[in-house]
């Protein structure tokens, strides 16, 4: 009562004060502040309000409206506020209400003014008390605590961690956080791999028990999320459980971060290297004025007490006054200000009634701007706005800023005041120095091995017969110890050397308990790692996606890929190998266009040459005959047409070509050893029923049934090379395989082996290769892939000659064996399209010449059928003067042929007269044309 004595009295002075100031009538506009008046934060909140009050109406001394407050103490306690806010709606009657200042005691006042219809101005930073549709009365005067997700994200992923743990309150303010902080890591591939969620009033013991559970755990960054008053005995405890020592990450919010200074000075001390943000408010001389006469008014109003710092929430204070002010202002005093009440109420939150001025109000303040203390003090739909926040160091007794964050340019360490952005200085590092616990400079990686496991690594690796080049463990009886050998073992000890810190690591064999045999695939091995028996397997293990469901493995360390292992074969002891010079493709197309130059040549001569006449079977035996003899060169028939002799002197091209080619490929087969792949399809094999072998545990046995329709009973598994070896040896028919499938690593290994015997073939299919495997959220997963890129890159060449140093000569031989030297269609496809242009523009030609030959039957009044007909007859008929026409030679050996002395003369001078004259034929009109017609008649006449 003498709290509230003393606040009324001091609100008549400053009332009565701006009455006598002002010389017009005002309207007292009353509102209500519900503080924590004991509290620091409710003290500093108090004198700020205050001095808001005044320094509005001194600045705006025309205003016609004035706002009363009228304080009330929540006593830190929920029910307190809520019935503080009971009073006030009810028997004050106010318009607006600023408080209560935490989330747990705002969730129900917040309710009693969207019923009331009376605007709740509250610092309430919980996203769950969001002002939406649903609280259309509730004006957030601080930033939403989600919204300072980002910067701390930003955080996490510049120091590239990949887990963090929650601490955080069990009580409405900390609960808020968490979904929204899950979301946030996701954003950025991390995890939250823990909460702890203490409550306010939780022992210290009961804090140390929860610690030493997180230090059992291998993460290392620690979000915290907690009040002032829980953050100062939490980190008590976290120093004495040694968790404040090098390599630990502390990042605290952003209410903590901001009210360090209400904590004692011993208690900041124990906080030496942790990391916090905060909402950024510029300094300019406003704030530095208001500063010096704020702790003026605060020394006057508690003499008892410590000057406390200003800190955001007390400038937001500030500038929610004037928000509100204004807001009243532009209502104006002929508002009705009275409370619509019900004529019976059973209750006081019946008695309260609704505000006629609220609606009005309630929208002025859900959306106003101006610039205040804080810089650009902007409220929308009901939420203050957040910018630039500030990252900030604790050392010793003090923070220190070391960077800042925007939406707009994230992460930089300096904020450049003339550009009103982020400017980044450091291109390499977006923060200044940071001070770590346990004063150290050294960025710690964000995880340890649990404490539990002794910092021992525990490293599955399968038990193996065979293929030992790859891995190879072994128990000594008598020593009980495991040693481990071979490719993969070494690569992982390359691997762990690179990394920048050291890791101490045991290898256990994956095998029944008795020690004799495997205790199962390789898929069970993975199985194995996600249930918890290893923190890692290392060894000739294939990354496949059903295995990366249950594990994370690393990048992949060697080639990837499965194909083919298939005996080889000396072609020269074929008894087919004068086929193999050309492919099945070509020799087709060679024979179609022996076919079709014949045709094309027996059309053109059919009608003027008597070569190319006589029955039907010696027609189409001639077009086959003359096509097919040009392949020797052995065809006598003499060509009387010219359309005829350009078609064979371009087919004689090709053939020349042809026959030079194939000589030549046939002859390499003959003298060069041929070495081809017994098989090179695994479908052709299937189709036979043929065996396919595998490696024991692997998963290519699932991909032969389940990808290739392969049937179990015509699978074989392998453990050794030397398996492997008999099994192509004896093939399908005697109760082996007719090829091996594996991985490309262990096919190289076989291959420099038994380098002469066998040869891979058919497609590859791809894999992504041997990997390193680790539980889920591993973060090794990260740091090890990493160093495996090293390792690739400087070393990997030097481990792979130790193992498998033959292995690329091998190939290389192989691969020379192999090739190839039989002739492709495509190597011929220009000469075929010549041969066919010349053909079918001599076919075409002859057509056109031979229909305008017998236009009369084209142009006749028969049927179609009929003129085929008559074509087809005209077409058949010899043409023996065109005959003649065409080839000189016949005519004159006719003529010959007729047992006259005279003619046979005259014949012999008449061709002798033409060769001496130069002529080269008996056109009508020359002179020896017309001779011999004469010769001729007279002879022939009776």
């Amino acid at each position: 009562m003498e709290i509230n004595r003393h606040h009324t009295l001091i609100s008549v002075m400053m009332m009565s004060m701006l009455c006598i100031m002002n010389s017009k009538t005002t309207t007292d506009v009353p509102i209500g502040v519900i503080l924590d008046m004991e509290s620091s934060i409710g003290k500093m909140t108090y004198t700020c309000i205050s001095m808001a009050i005044n320094d509005f109406y001194h600045k705006h001394n025309h205003s016609t409206t004035v706002i009363r407050p009228h304080f009330r103490d929540s006593k830190q306690d929920n029910i307190q506020a809520a019935s503080a806010a009971i009073d006030l709606l009810k028997n004050v009657q106010v318009m607006a209400i600023l408080g209560p200042p935490t989330s747990a005691q705002a969730d129900f006042v917040i309710q009693l003014g969207n019923r009331a219809k009376v605007p709740i101005i509250s610092p309430a930073t919980s996203p769950s008390l969001s002002p939406n549709d649903h609280n259309v009365y509730f004006i957030r005067a601080a930033h939403d605590s989600t919204s300072q997700l980002k910067p701390i994200a930003e955080v996490i992923k510049h120091f590239g961690w990949r887990e963090v743990v929650l601490v955080h309150e069990d009580d409405e303010y900390g609960r808020g956080l968490v979904p929204y902080l899950s979301d946030a890591m996701m954003n950025i591939s991390a995890k939250v791999m823990y909460h702890a969620v203490i409550h306010p009033s939780a022992s210290d013991d009961w804090i140390r028990a929860e610690l030493f559970k997180l230090k059992t755990m291998q993460t290392r960054v620690f979000v915290v999320h907690t009040l002032p008053d829980l953050a100062s005995r939490f980190f008590k405890v976290v120093d004495e459980t040694g968790m404040m020592e090098a390599g630990y990450v502390w990042i605290v919010t952003e209410v903590l971060t901001s009210r360090l200074h209400s904590l004692d000075r011993g208690d900041i001390d124990l906080m030496e290297g942790v990391l916090g943000v905060k909402s950024y408010i510029p300094r300019f001389n406003e704030l530095n004025d208001f500063e010096k006469r704020w702790k003026r008014g605060f020394r006057s109003r508690y003499p008892e007490d410590d000057v406390t710092e200003l800190d955001m929430f007390g400038i937001w204070s500030y500038d929610t006054v004037f928000a509100l002010a204004m807001a009243v202002e532009r209502v104006g005093n002929g508002v009705d200000m009275s409370f619509q009440r019900k004529r019976v109420s059973t209750s006081d939150l019946d008695a309260i009634g609704t505000s006629r001025m609220g609606s009005s109000l309630v929208q002025l303040i859900r959306n106003s701007r101006f610039k205040g203390l804080s810089g650009d003090f902007r409220i929308v739909d009901g939420q203050l706005q957040s910018s630039v926040y500030e990252i900030v160091n604790i050392i010793g007794k003090k923070e220190k800023s070391i960077g800042f964050w925007s939406p707009e340019n994230g992460i930089s360490n300096k904020l450049n005041n003339q550009t009103k952005g982020l400017k980044t200085v450091n291109q390499t590092k977006g923060l200044k120095t940071v001070i770590w616990p346990g004063d150290s400079q050294v960025t710690p990686k964000g995880w340890e091995i649990p404490t539990s496991n002794e910092n021992i690594l525990r490293v599955g690796v399968p038990a193996k017969g065979g293929f030992v080049q790859f891995i190879d463990a072994n128990t000594d009886p008598q020593t009980k110890q495991v040693g481990a050998t071979g490719f993969c073992v070494d690569v992982f000890d390359a691997v762990i050397g690179a990394l920048p810190y050291a890791v101490k690591y045991e290898f256990i064999p994956f095998v029944t308990p008795d020690g004799k045999k495997p205790a199962g695939s390789y898929n069970d091995l993975i199985y194995n790692l996600s249930a918890g028996k290893y923190d890692a397997v290392v060894g000739d293990i294939t990354i496949l996606a059903n295995r990366s469901g249950r594990v994370d493995f690393t990048l992949p360390y060697t080639e990837a890929g499965v194909t083919l292992i298939v005996p080889i074969k000396d072609e020269r002891k074929s008894a087919w190998i004068f086929m193999k010079p050309l492919e099945k493709e070509l020799w087709v197309t060679t024979v179609a266009f022996f076919i079709y130059t014949g045709l094309v040549v027996w059309v053109i001569e059919h009608r003027v040459n008597k070569e190319f006449r006589g029955p039907a079977g010696q027609q189409v035996g001639m077009i086959f005959w003359f096509s097919f003899s040009t392949f020797v060169f052995a065809h006598r028939e003499k060509m009387i047409s010219n359309l005829s002799r350009f078609v064979v002197i371009v087919w004689v091209f090709v053939v020349v070509v042809l026959t030079s080619s194939y000589t030549a490929s046939l002859t390499s087969m003959l003298t060069v050893q041929q070495l081809r792949p017994s098989y090179t399809d695994i479908d052709e094999i299937r189709i036979n029923g043929e065996s396919v072998g595998y490696q024991e545990g692997s998963f290519v046995r699932d991909m032969l049934m389940k990808n290739m329709d392969f049937n179990e009973d015509h699978l074989k598994e392998y453990s050794t090379f030397e398996d492997y070896d008999k099994g192509l040896k004896l093939g399908s028919q005697k109760g082996g395989v007719s090829a091996i499938m594996d991985e490309l690593p262990y096919i190289r290994v076989f291959l420099a082996k038994y380098c002469n015997n066998y040869t891979t073939t058919g497609p590859t299919y791809k894999t992504a290769g041997f990997g390193f495997a680790f539980p889920k959220g591993s973060p090794l997963v990260h740091d090890v892939s990493r160093a495996v890129l090293q390792v690739t890159e400087e070393q990997m060449s030097n481990i792979s000659n130790q193992w498998f140093g033959e292995a690329a000569s091998c190939d290389q031989q192989n691969g020379a064996k192999v090739n190839s030297d039989q002739l492709k269609l495509d190597s011929f496809t220009g000469i075929f399209i010549i041969a066919a242009s010349s053909s079918t523009l001599a076919l075409l030609v002859f057509f056109f010449r031979f229909l305008h030959q017998n236009r009369e039957i084209l142009v006749s009044q028969d049927s179609i059928s009929q003129k085929l007909a008559a074509i087809v007859k005209a077409f058949d008929v010899f043409k023996e003067e065109e005959s003649r026409k065409l080839n000189p030679e016949v005519a004159l050996a006719e003529v010959n042929n007729n047992n006259s002395p005279a003619i046979s003369v005259f014949h012999q001078e008449a061709g002798m007269l033409s060769h001496d004259e130069g002529f080269t034929t008996t056109e009508p009109g020359t002179p020896v044309h017309d001779t011999i017609q004469a010769v001729e008649t007279t002879t022939n006449t009776p």
